[in-house]
């Protein structure tokens, strides 16, 4: 039985030494909540102040890391340390990072599903709430979206004609851009790997364009601001943590295509190539959800 023991070969499992980025990241994110935070609290105010100063240096601090994170990962990668067994190791990280992605947009549908069919039916005198309405402004009505505020504050709703239906396509198509371009990385397909990959980060990027030039549009046209009361900030909230989740694709996407021009991935082995795949799935999943239930229903 020893001798079973000492001649049995086990895998090798790569630990890294230790690094610095996981600090690095925590600090961007804490910069990042506090920066938004007070953003969006002095622009609800129609106050200037340090908040977008945090905000930006949060991004920035964030991108670092992303590079210097990265760049470790796919040195370790290159220089043949992982195992089949880290591999495993990786899907399942990438699996549980998703499905947390998928409990935090949970979390902001959940508020709006509450302001929406239960809040506002309240506030109009659903339920046992008979004497709610008249605690409220004059003017309110218990209606979605609710387009004006106690300060008499008027907005329009964001129609799902236009830009919302176009960026809907556009991430449409490039889900399927993305399939194209991990078909051909299975198929050793280099042309159409690189083709379809490039496609799918011109329509991320597209995508984001687009979501600035309907933000201008709610902010100049329809009124519709971070000042809006309760449906200006679901509609920002939303949007904008899910336009911040494509920027973040739209990275990844661009590392991947980068390391595809430089040949790092093969047929049998290009899991960071399926864990952005995924990741961008799941983004198009989300905006499906959010464009019908935000700008449809």
């Amino acid at each position: 039985m020893q001798t079973e023991v000492q001649n049995h070969e086990y895998q090798k499992y790569y630990v890294p030494a230790q690094s610095p980025w996981p600090i690095v990241g925590a600090v961007a994110l804490f910069l990042i909540a506090v920066g938004a935070g007070n953003y969006v609290v002095q622009a609800t105010k129609g106050e200037t102040g340090y908040g977008g100063h945090i905000l930006l240096a949060g991004i920035a601090v964030l991108l670092v890391m992303l590079v210097g994170w990265f760049k470790n990962q796919i040195d370790e990668s290159m220089a043949g340390l992982y195992s089949d067994q880290l591999g495993r190791s990786y899907r399942q990280g990438m699996s549980w990072f998703i499905f947390s992605e998928v409990m935090f947009f949970a979390a902001f549908f959940g508020a709006l599903y509450y302001a929406r069919f239960i809040s506002v039916p309240w506030l109009g005198g659903a339920s046992n709430n008979a004497m709610t309405n008249e605690v409220l402004w004059p003017t309110f009505e218990a209606m979605w979206p609710l387009v004006s505020t106690p300060g008499g504050t008027t907005t329009q709703e964001m129609s799902a004609a236009g830009l919302p239906t176009i960026n809907t396509v556009i991430l449409l198509i490039s889900s399927i851009t993305l399939h194209f371009a991990h078909v051909g990385l299975e198929q050793n397909k280099r042309k159409q790997l690189t083709l379809m990959l490039g496609v799918t980060i011109l329509l991320g990027c597209g995508f984001l364009f687009l979501q600035v030039e309907e933000y201008i549009h709610a902010y100049r046209d329809l009124g519709l601001t971070l000042q809006s009361g309760i449906y200006g900030n679901t509609f920002f909230m939303l949007t904008g943590f899910h336009g911040m989740h494509v920027t973040l694709g739209t990275i990844i996407l661009i590392v991947l295509f980068f390391r595809v021009l430089k040949g790092h991935f093969t047929p049998e082995n290009h899991f960071a190539f399926q864990a952005g795949s995924w990741y961008w799935h799941f983004v198009d999943v989300v905006w499906v959800m959010l464009y019908i239930f935000v700008y449809v229903l």
